[in-house]
């Protein structure tokens, strides 16, 4: 099943639309970023690899019927999406919430998590050929400006073993290469529901021995993780994971990903909504430079 040239000319044309990118943009921005709430909610019940276990098994069977109705797979299609679930999924979630378990400080681990874009523009030119232009690197260092004055009373080294301290970093290049990867053989006939519920199947695969060695897969039964995984699943998976590839038809990857920069200020927002912590003159600040960097990101096109 190919797409039709009617269906290839639409998407052309919400390509070159400013009005559903911005839509898209925001639609992502608080899906993306609402991943937090839900793993604070899920988290005072059961430790995050039981809490990554479930949303992946959740989100992938919830799917499953959609899928079971798209184009028929192969083995090369399923080896495709258990890489992307590994690289995407299993390295970029568990990478970071291992570091996490180590004790490296949790501002630090968000701060490596949003600055995937930095990854993605990186692997853009090896992978994919696109060259990014000088108005490209300057966007993303000022985004990444204000990502640094958002995040920076958060920021701290701790006492961590040192090569925990790699694991954020392992997961922020690992998405990257899943990212521009998929892009590369977005030609493949496979809708973005069906690639979803694979990559999250696959992912509940490889997250279950990880629980189960550490005794942590069974679900509490309680309404703060009921809670919590319906959130992740409805909002971070649904939302967030569908809409990012959804752009990533659309849209190269630099000019989708930029729009992570914008996660950490959003975030102060959820949790200044549902867990009234305090908001800082410094997030407004950040959160300015930031939206100028990534506007310049996304006005600027790839070479």
């Amino acid at each position: 099943m190919t797409a039709s040239p009617t269906f290839g000319l639409a998407a052309r044309d919400w390509g070159r639309s400013l009005f559903v990118f911005a839509g898209l943009a925001a639609a992502l921005l608080v899906c993306w970023s609402s991943g937090f709430v839900g793993v604070r909610f899920a988290n005072d019940e059961a430790p995050v690899s039981a809490i990554l276990f479930w949303r992946s098994l959740v989100s992938g069977l919830l799917l499953l019927p959609v899928a079971l109705r798209g184009p028929r797979l192969n083995l090369r299609l399923l080896g495709e999406q258990a890489l992307f679930a590994f690289l995407g999924m299993f390295l970029y979630l568990g990478g970071f919430a291992l570091a996490i378990g180590y004790r490296v400080p949790t501002g630090l681990v968000a701060l490596m998590a949003d600055l995937v874009p930095i990854a993605i523009a990186t692997l853009s030119f090896p992978v994919l050929g696109q060259r990014l232009t000088r108005g490209q690197w300057l966007g993303s260092v000022i985004a990444m400006a204000g990502v640094l004055i958002v995040s920076a009373d958060a920021l701290r080294l701790g006492q961590a073993p040192l090569l925990a301290y790699a694991l954020p970093i392992l997961g922020m290049i690992s998405f990257g290469l899943s990212t521009v990867l998929q892009k590369r053989v977005s030609v493949t006939p496979m809708p973005i529901l069906q690639r979803l519920c694979l990559q999250c199947l696959f992912a509940a695969l490889m997250f279950a021995p990880v629980a189960l060695l550490r005794g942590e897969i069974a679900p509490p039964m309680t309404a703060h993780f009921a809670i919590g995984i319906a959130w992740l699943v409805g909002l971070a998976t649904f939302g967030g994971w569908g809409i990012y590839y959804l752009c990533l038809r659309l849209w190269s990857p630099v000019r989708v990903s930029a729009i992570i920069y914008l996660s950490p200020p959003v975030t102060m927002l959820w949790s200044w909504v549902l867990f009234d912590e305090p908001l800082t003159i410094a997030m407004f600040l950040g959160l300015a430079i930031t939206l100028a960097g990534v506007a310049l990101v996304s006005s600027a096109r790839s070479r």
